[in-house]
C-alpha cells in the first residue's frame, strides 16, 4: 500500500478512536455533547481532519472506495468555511451512526 495512502487511513482512524475517546469521560448522550462546547469543538476539529484525509485519498487515489466519500468532504468543508450552517444534531449524528461504519471501513483497507 501506498505511503501516503495508509497515512491518510491512520489519520482518519486514529481521528475517529480520539472522537470515541472523549465519551470516556463524558456520557454518550445528546444532551451532554450539546452541553460542552470543548467537547463539541473536539469532535468538529477530528471531523475536519477526517474530511481532508479522504478528500486527499480520493484526489490521490481514486480506485480507492470509501462510502459516502463526497458526504464526508461536505461536512468538512462546511465545519471550515461555513460554521454556521453546523448544527449539534447533525454532528451527533454522524459520531453515533456513521463513523463506527468509516472505522470498520478504514481498518479493513488498512489491514490489505
Amino acid at each position: 500500500m501506498e505511503r501516503h495512502l495508509k497515512a491518510h487511513l491512520y489519520d482518519i482512524s486514529s481521528a475517529i478512536d480520539e472522537i470515541q475517546s472523549f465519551f470516556n469521560q463524558v456520557p454518550r448522550h445528546f444532551d451532554e455533547y450539546c452541553k460542552n462546547l470543548m467537547l463539541r469543538r473536539a469532535v468538529e476539529r477530528n471531523i475536519s481532519i477526517i474530511g481532508e484525509a479522504v478528500n486527499k485519498i480520493i484526489k490521490d487515489n481514486p480506485n480507492i472506495k470509501i462510502s459516502n466519500a463526497r458526504a464526508i468532504i461536505a461536512t468538512r468543508n462546511r465545519v471550515i468555511h461555513d460554521y454556521a450552517a453546523v448544527t449539534d444534531d447533525v454532528m451527533w449524528k454522524i459520531v453515533i451512526n456513521d463513523l463506527p461504519k468509516l472505522k470498520i471501513e478504514v481498518d479493513t483497507l488498512l489491514a490489505e
